[in-house]
């Protein structure tokens, strides 16, 4: 062994000794669920959350309890990538399940009886990295690591045959990391696209011909490396990137003479930011953004986008946080009555879920002590036959796979 390797290996030791001893001191924190595996995509529904992790599977799992309810079987590789769409059209019963993963392929499952209703084996030349649904539209959208975006039929989901393509984007000259949109009409919408260079690109969808083509509208170039998850809606685009920043990036046309529209700065963080939470595009529409680098959760007030203001701090994890949601907790009291109240959920590379009252995040308690912080170091990563993004996966995600 070189020595700097040597070195390396000596630095990873010590990071992994300090998440042990940080994990041990938190462990009781946000009520944690510990999972077998480490998880990579999250969707809850009720107290309900599918988990899909490294080990190649999808657990349907309680909130409350923490009980696996159902585990969906069948892939070969790590499940990166999940998302709903409904039997009914139009119904929001959202009763089945798509997953993308490692082993290329795409998979429907229906969530009542855990069983794969369709494989597309090779819907991509690589790993597939990210789904999104339209629902009126019947179409879904993949990313992968071949850079290719691609368009499938969910008009005839109680089929078993490979889902049907409907077109595809071969402009990326990256992996394709994250995917949302919007809906506009019965035979169009908006797209967003990111990859692992920091390149978003905006799409205009249209139907024609039983084709789905896409438009470029236009390259947006704000961050500086990997977008790690964006969200879109209500005219602005949320970004979290590995350049350390997360951004509010207006999608409405402004009068570029008015000086009165100020654009707000990049959120900068210490570390990557690997996940964002826009409350305010959620059913709960309150002007807040959770934000994830590292194995900290931050909440910031953004009522004022050029503004924003942090209002909490959580070191909430003993490794990267990887997903955050909102999830709607019903309970009942002990005199009988319905609770329902907001919280947060995350889920971390420590192979944890935890659970966060959103009241608690927006007006903090006091810290009573000062806690020791894992100081994360990076480690030089020797070139390789892989890109940066898969070596950094694999070593994430892989080092333990089941």
């Amino acid at each position: 062994m070189s020595t700097d390797n040597f070195v390396v290996a000596e630095a990873q030791l010590l990071i992994e000794e300090a998440r042990k001893d940080k994990a041990e001191r938190i462990k009781a924190l946000g009520e944690p669920i510990q999972l077998p595996g480490k998880p990579l995509a999250i969707e809850i529904r009720n107290n309900v959350a599918w988990i899909a992790d490294n080990t190649n599977v999808i657990r349907k799992t309680n909130l409350e309890s923490g009980k696996i309810l159902q585990i969906y079987k069948g892939h070969t590789g790590p499940v990166t990538s999940i998302a709903f769409c409904d039997r009914r059209p139009g119904s929001g019963d959202q009763e089945i399940i798509v997953s993308g993963s490692w082993d290329n392929s795409i998979k429907l499952w229906d969530t009542k009886t855990k069983e794969v209703i369709s494989t597309t084996p090779k819907a991509h030349g690589d790993f597939v990295k990210s789904l999104h649904v339209f629902p009126t539209l019947r179409l879904l959208i993949s990313g992968s690591a071949d850079k290719i975006v691609r368009f499938w039929d969910l008009s005839t989901l109680e089929c078993s045959d490979p889902l049907k393509s409907l077109g595809f984007i071969s402009s990326h000259t990256r992996p394709v990391e994250c995917l949302d949109g919007e809906t506009l009409s019965e035979t169009s919408a908006i797209l967003y696209t990111g990859d692992t260079m920091g390149v978003i690109k905006v799409w205009d969808l249209q139907l024609a011909d039983a084709r789905w083509k896409a438009t470029l509208i236009k390259t947006i170039n704000n961050h500086r490396t990997r977008i790690n998850e964006l969200r879109y809606g209500h005219g602005h685009l949320w970004t979290a990137s590995s350049d350390e920043t997360a951004q509010i990036l207006p999608q409405v046309p402004v009068d570029p003479t008015d000086k009165s529209i100020k654009s707000p700065k990049p959120l900068e963080h210490p570390m990557a930011v690997r996940a964002i939470l826009p409350l305010t595009l959620t059913t709960l529409g309150e002007p807040y953004l959770l934000t994830a680098a590292g194995d900290v959760l931050r909440t910031f007030e953004v009522s004022e986008l050029d503004d924003p203001q942090l209002l909490s701090l959580l070191d909430a994890h003993a490794h990267d946080i990887t997903a955050i949601r909102l999830w709607i907790r019903q309970t009942v009291d002990e005199n009988g009555q319905k609770l329902i109240e907001p919280w947060i959920v995350t889920t971390s590379l420590d192979k944890t879920l935890r659970k966060w009252k959103l009241t608690e995040l927006l007006q903090p308690p006091k810290p009573e002590t000062n806690a020791p912080k894992v100081e994360e170091t990076k480690p030089e990563i020797k070139a390789s036959a892989l890109t940066e993004e898969e070596e950094r996966e694999l070593a994430e995600f892989m080092d333990d796979n089941e």
